[in-house]
């Protein structure tokens, strides 16, 4: 079902829509034991998330905010900049504070860190959703209704469809480097796997000519392309990032040698730079997942859980571990979703809060 939701862009909610890197006013980013004032009997929202200055995590923070604001709740944005014990730590130092009125949206740094969260969570009895990372072995159904839900994406059509479009750029035959994210990350294998099927299908045509992790970072994604530019020069056809970030940090790199245009680069995660980068032509393909909504929903089912609009426990296992629908984009349709998810910013119904599910989540 996700693969067909996934290619079929006019079947998708026409409310959602993407925002670029950039802030809303009133952002709190806060580090452990620095928290918004609340009044007694109220919850304490939060999100963790890697930083602030990846545009990905940042939409994220923006919708988190828009939904704390639709609720008159204080918000908080936790930031672990890439380290699992400060992320935990940040957790357990808001759950020593709000105790059981803590409601989280978490993106787990690192797979493992999922169940130290979650079990202190529920110590706690407070709420958490947890978005992208997690063991497979964890499940909410296990923790009652303090573990709410855990949402994704399947990676594997998404990594699989840029890679099909970075090839078509170049003719189907040629070589190709490609960036990956965090190794043990669960989207980040996902996506390589979709790449090597794609690689795979093309019957030795294309060649992989270097994988190298960037840890979903731009700067180290313009780091490595400037020397895979100086290795394989002319040899590299197309370049191929498992997430937007990166992508962008490989443009940087190739605008510097002229290549911008030439070689072509895809990227997933929809935001804003992707996105006119492929309306300049230089970008092939991105896939939007829509953090905005990823954000608000993911505190929205934490927060209806809490104040007993449902009772997770209650609910079909679809509806605590799923995936979510993502949209893919390319030059061909660029200025229409520019127009209707950029240019446009339709409302998002914070109660809708399974219409896009695409299925449970499944495990090999």
């Amino acid at each position: 079902m996700f693969i067909r939701n996934f290619m079929e862009r006019s079947m998708i909610d026409r409310r959602r829509f993407l925002i670029g890197s950039a802030l809303g006013a009133g952002t709190v980013a806060v580090s452990a034991g620095i928290w918004p004032a609340r009044a007694a009997g109220t919850y304490l929202l939060a999100s963790s998330i890697r930083s602030l200055s990846n545009a990905f995590h940042a939409a994220w923070n923006k919708g988190a905010e828009a939904f704390a604001s639709s609720v008159g709740e204080g918000y908080s944005a936790l930031v672990t900049e890439g380290n699992s014990e400060k992320g935990i730590a940040d957790i357990k130092a808001l759950l020593a504070k709000a105790g059981d009125k803590a409601i989280l949206g978490v993106d787990p740094n690192d797979s493992p860190d999922a169940r130290p969260i979650v079990e202190a969570v529920s110590a706690a009895k407070s709420h958490v959703v947890t978005v992208w990372n997690k063991p497979s072995d964890l499940h909410p159904w296990d923790f009652g209704d303090n573990y709410v839900a855990h949402f994704s994406f399947n990676g594997i059509p998404a990594g699989e469809q840029t890679a099909k479009s970075l090839f078509d750029t170049f003719g189907g035959e040629g070589g190709i480097v490609a960036l990956g994210g965090i190794a043990s990350n669960t989207p980040a294998i996902e996506r390589k796997a979709g790449l090597m099927k794609a690689i795979e299908a093309t019957g030795g045509k294309v060649k992989l000519l270097d994988f190298q992790d960037a840890d979903w970072d731009s700067t180290k994604a313009t780091n490595i392309v400037g020397a895979w530019i100086t290795r394989f020069g002319s040899d590299i056809k197309g370049i191929w990032a498992a997430n937007d970030s990166m992508a962008v940090g490989a443009l940087e790199a190739l605008r510097a040698e002229g290549l911008a245009g030439k070689v072509l680069v895809t990227g997933i995660d929809g935001t804003k730079d992707a996105v006119q980068a492929i309306r300049n032509k230089e970008m092939a393909a991105t896939v939007d997942w829509d953090p905005i909504w990823i954000g608000g929903i993911a505190l929205s089912l934490g927060y209806q859980a809490a104040t007993g609009k449902f009772v997770p426990s209650k609910e079909p296992q679809e509806h605590r571990e799923f995936y979510g629908t993502g949209v893919m984009i390319t030059q061909s349709d660029v200025e229409d979703y520019w127009k209707t998810h950029v240019e446009a910013t339709p409302a998002i119904d914070w109660n809708d809060l399974w219409g896009r599910v695409t299925g449970q989540i499944k495990y090999s």
